[in-house]
């Protein structure tokens, strides 16, 4: 039997970690003056935990393999895009925005692919995380295209996104990742291929 701890793990850290997001990006919405240097260091912290939570749930080989399946690489990139940020967390606010839209825009394209897999396992959820990621994608995008110079706009607009990106996280972990005591989810998925074969 397969340790099912490691899949509790990632997914608890997902969903505290997105919690964090959306505490993070309500306060940049809030306060749209806060020290850039601070927002770097914070964003930086979250991103690199975040990547190492991501690697952990992607070898935890959960019951659907469907929200980890992409998070191996995916999890590197965060943890070096968070590496870069710790750097220079006084770095110019435009890289800032770059790193995470380009990180926001990734994981939602993602999440799509996650979204249909969902829909194909018959999750009823599937469409919820469906609307998120396209909502994330579209905020991603804005964080890269940057439609303004202001700095309380793009702080504003850095703190939507997170919001997007933790409520979407979260959703995906509460919708698509099952966890049964003493699975066995490669038995599971020979099975599968087994029934597809037939």
């Amino acid at each position: 039997m397969r340790s099912v701890a490691p899949m509790k793990t990632a997914k608890i850290g997902y969903i505290v970690l997105s919690a964090a997001l959306c505490g993070l990006g309500v306060c940049l919405i809030a306060f749209p003056d806060f020290s850039i240097s601070a927002a770097g260091i914070v964003c930086g912290v979250l991103l690199f935990v975040f990547g190492a939570v991501r690697l952990v749930g992607y070898f935890s080989k959960d019951l659907y393999r469907l929200a980890f399946q992409y998070d191996l690489a995916f999890g590197v990139l965060m943890m070096l895009l968070g590496v870069i940020l710790l750097a220079r967390p006084d770095g110019l606010l435009q890289f800032i925005c770059f790193s995470l839209g380009f990180s926001f825009l990734a994981d939602g394209l993602f999440k799509i692919q996650i979204a249909i897999d969902a829909k194909g396992f018959g999750i009823r959820e599937w469409w919820l995380i469906l609307a998120m990621a396209v909502i994330t994608v579209l905020f991603g995008l804005a964080l890269i295209a940057r439609p303004s110079q202001s700095s309380r706009v793009l702080t504003v607009l850095i703190g939507i996104s997170m919001l997007c990106e933790g409520i979407l996280n979260a959703g995906t972990m509460l919708a698509a990742v099952k966890i049964i005591r003493h699975q066995r989810p490669d038995v599971i998925l020979v099975e599968a291929y087994e029934q597809k074969e037939d």
